[in-house]
């Protein structure tokens, strides 16, 4: 069972965190992998020598750590990443795949890594809190970032074909993101199911969310009579469609064809708060 204690309330010394599931398979974070390490290439390689990455809360194997890693290194190969979980079983099993430039190391959303990290990744982790304790955990992540510093949180189905995700800097939420396999949905809001925590139970109407999905529904919906042409040709159809009626739609078709759709935070936040009780639409 997950535990429900906050996780920013941690004895001296200990993670600060709870123990979660920690299920997952290889090549799952693909999706996020590729808008990470795609979208973001030229703001790693303005970074100083030897950047560092984290991956927060590996789970049970460390195959996605590794493919993160190695991912990373096609854009610099002198990035450095850390795998960080709670569980002292999950270390030490991963330790045997320690090389240069990876390790591992047991911890949790303080993050006990040797300087500040360019990138944490945080994937299905948060899933397993509570909805109130999201806040918190971003600015103790953000706080502990590079000045050019990315946190990427969010969810995806058991085999990735299916992803969402937040990415946030220093100042907060930046953008929203949602990742799709073609052929693995019948209307885009499918994802809804993964959508981060910040923003899961918020799918109801009256939030921008709620709003979010509903137009991307009807895009897609509108654009079926490309359908012969294929899904990908509907899926840059509908997004561009999107982008001209006014939604803070980012990057371009060479994005969009992978069945990926980044938006700018201020489309969907109401609703959601930081620590202090501030709004983070931006």
């Amino acid at each position: 069972m997950v535990q429900k204690a906050s996780p920013i309330r941690a004895t001296r010394g200990r993670p600060v965190g709870n123990v979660t599931r920690g299920t997952t398979n290889p090549n799952r974070m693909r999706r996020v992998d590729r808008w990470i390490t795609g979208v973001n290439a030229r703001r790693f390689r303005a970074l100083p020598p030897s950047p560092l990455a984290v991956d927060l809360g590996y789970g049970a194997s460390p195959a996605t750590a590794v493919e993160l890693f190695e991912r990373l290194r096609t854009v610099r190969d002198d990035f450095r990443l850390t795998g960080v979980e709670i569980e002292s079983g999950r270390v030490s099993a991963a330790k045997p795949l320690e090389r240069e430039g990876l390790d591992f190391r047991l911890g949790g959303f303080e993050l006990p890594v040797d300087g500040a990290p360019a990138l944490v990744r945080a994937f299905n982790v948060l899933r397993q809190y509570e909805e109130a304790d999201v806040a918190a955990i971003w600015e103790l992540v953000c706080s502990r970032l590079a000045p050019a510093g990315l946190f990427v949180e969010g969810t995806c189905d058991e085999i990735g074909r299916r992803a969402a995700w937040v990415a946030l800097d220093g100042g907060g939420p930046r953008t929203l993101s949602v990742a799709l396999r073609f052929g693995s949905f019948e209307r885009p809001s499918d994802v809804a199911e993964r959508l981060p925590k910040a923003l899961i139970h918020r799918n109801v109407p009256g939030e921008r969310v709620h709003g979010f999905l509903a137009a991307l529904d009807a895009a897609w919906a509108a654009a079926a009579p490309l359908a012969p042409f294929g899904n990908r040709q509907r899926w840059i159809t509908t997004v561009r469609s999107l982008k001209e009626a006014g939604w803070p739609v980012l990057h371009g078709p060479g994005r969009w064809r992978l069945g990926e759709l980044t938006v700018a935070w201020e489309a969907v936040a109401s609703g959601v708060t930081d620590a202090r009780g501030a709004g983070l639409a931006r």
